[in-house]
């Protein structure tokens, strides 16, 4: 089939896995070593000197102002200079987990129009090292390296939640993410004990995967009963999330992967059987505040992205062959399958690398591994096509790519996000209760857990004008076991002001 050599392809891919804490290791001997990885996977020598826009996905740990100071502050040029590219703009990524897949669509279009003639995209975590390193004092002042300039910005900086959300405790995902868990059981009309049943299976399968995948942070194929089952070592979290559910935060892991056109990669006679196509992408914001949102288990904007890319690029959910939906917690794979209208126990499964909770969940990066393991699955299909979602913040900022063995048809088109976002931007919004006493019906609810039991109730609610209210629940043993027994989403309370505080009781 004729391909067109503005079309974008990724021809090199690489990951690697750190299973031992090491400060000695730096994070640009991280981004250094998966990068050489991915420009090896690419079979030419020539590639290296192509290369003129190195990007990199901004550490995690980079954008708190308490460990910022521990990080190198433009780390693609250092890797560069130990890579022997001489001639590049160096960039970096802004916080979210959607920013790899964003890096590539972004590089997709100026690749496309001639700004580029190839990318290389890396990033690496050491959260396993660094937290080691907070424990036992270990030196790590060599990560930061020499204080100079950042790389230009790709994205745009912005706070994630507004202060009422970040005063109810919303800044922390593991409050969030069951609050939408508890919202999308209400919506399916399950049990408790049903949903519990659902997100067992969907998170066992998921690490059936990632024992086969020698990447994996955890390796162990678990049963729906060893997922679900509450233990010493498999607490609950933020009920209804038990540990096995959540996603692995401390890993030392990184990916790589190199992009080029078509036409490059002919004059770099990078072997065709490398290439896979980008065949489209789309990156849209749902309703920024959490607040605001009128529906708490949806994602207007995985909806619309969905439609609009299988639209540009003729490709229906039945013809993708291979998925990698984001996975930091349960709900967000369950709303992205309802929205691109997959069954959560389709056949073809939802990751291909385990996902978050089992492959690892590194910072800003997992979806790098999604988009490298996406390239090797599909060089071992005749034909395929791979759709990857990576999601930011609070279900908030969504990036898809959907990938192929096979080039279009025709001419490589981007889908215009900006006319799309304007669609989202101008859905209705909720607006908080200027004055929350009164009576409520809780719309989510969840109840954080500490080593020792449960102890925070927090509620999302809507008052009988349909202003929304977020409050937390009294923190008696009584309160918060009632909460776990009794499914309080539909129900109505009665909201006080205590100290400043909103207090929910039944």
């Amino acid at each position: 089939m004729k391909s067109f050599d503005n079309t974008p392809i990724i021809v090199g891919a690489g990951q690697q896995t750190w299973r031992k804490p090491d400060t000695s290791r730096t994070p640009i001997d991280a981004i250094t070593e998966v990068s050489r990885l991915a420009l090896a996977d690419a079979g030419a020598d020539t590639v290296v000197q192509a290369i003129d826009a190195v990007a990199i996905v901004r550490f995690i740990a980079d954008t708190d102002p308490g460990t910022k100071v521990l990080f190198p502050r433009n780390p693609g040029k250092h890797a560069a200079q130990r890579l022997g590219i001489s001639n590049a703009c160096f960039y970096q990524g802004v916080i979210g987990g959607n920013t790899p897949q964003y890096l590539v669509n972004h590089f997709a279009r100026k690749l496309a129009e001639g700004e580029h003639n190839a990318v290389l995209i890396s990033g690496a975590e050491l959260l396993a090292s660094l937290f080691s390193s907070l424990r036992t004092g270990d030196d790590i002042s060599a990560w930061a390296g020499e204080q100079e300039a950042e790389p230009t910005t790709i994205g745009k900086e912005r706070d994630g939640l507004n202060a009422t959300e970040k005063f109810y405790s919303l800044y922390e995902p593991i409050n969030t993410y069951p609050l939408f868990e508890s919202s999308l059981r209400h919506h399916l009309g399950r049990s408790q004990e049903e949903h519990q049943d659902a997100l067992a299976e969907l998170c066992s399968a998921m690490s059936h995967v990632a024992a086969k995948n020698p990447i994996a942070w955890a390796q162990e194929a678990l049963s729906a009963e060893q997922v679900r089952t509450v233990t010493e070592k498999n607490r609950y979290i933020g009920y209804p999330y038990t540990k096995s559910m959540n996603s692995i935060l401390a890993v030392d892991m990184g990916a790589s992967v190199v992009m080029t056109t078509v036409g490059k990669a002919r004059e770099l006679s990078i072997d065709s059987s490398q290439w896979i196509y980008l065949r489209g992408g789309v990156d849209l914001n749902d309703i920024w505040h959490i607040s605001e949102r009128p529906g708490l288990h949806e994602s207007p904007a995985i909806r619309l992205g969905w439609s609009k890319l299988s639209e540009a690029t003729g490709v229906d959910i039945d013809e993708v062959t291979d998925f990698d939906l984001y996975s930091c917690f349960p709900c967000a794979v369950q709303v992205t399958c309802n929205e691109i209208g997959l069954s959560a126990q389709d056949r073809r499964g939802v990751t291909v690398t385990g996902g978050l909770p089992y492959m690892g969940g590194p910072g800003n990066n997992y979806s790098l591994h999604g988009i490298a393991e996406m390239t090797a699955r599909l060089r071992k299909r005749d034909k395929g096509f791979g759709l990857v979602t990576a999601n930011g913040l609070y279900l908030t900022k969504h990036s898809l790519g959907l990938y192929s063995t096979e080039p279009a048809d025709s001419q490589w088109v981007t889908v215009n996000s900006d006319s799309l976002q304007k669609q989202i931007d101008d859905l209705p919004c909720l607006s908080l209760a200027a004055d929350p006493v009164g009576t409520a019906i809780v719309e989510a609810f969840t109840v954080a857990f500490d080593r020792h039991g449960p102890k925070t109730g927090i509620v999302i609610a809507k008052n009988l004008t349909g202003e929304r209210i977020l409050a937390y629940t009294r923190a008696d043993a009584d309160t918060l076991n009632h909460l776990l027994e009794e499914d309080p989403v539909g129900r109505s309370g009665q909201v006080s002001v205590e100290d400043g505080i909103n207090i929910l009781d039944f």
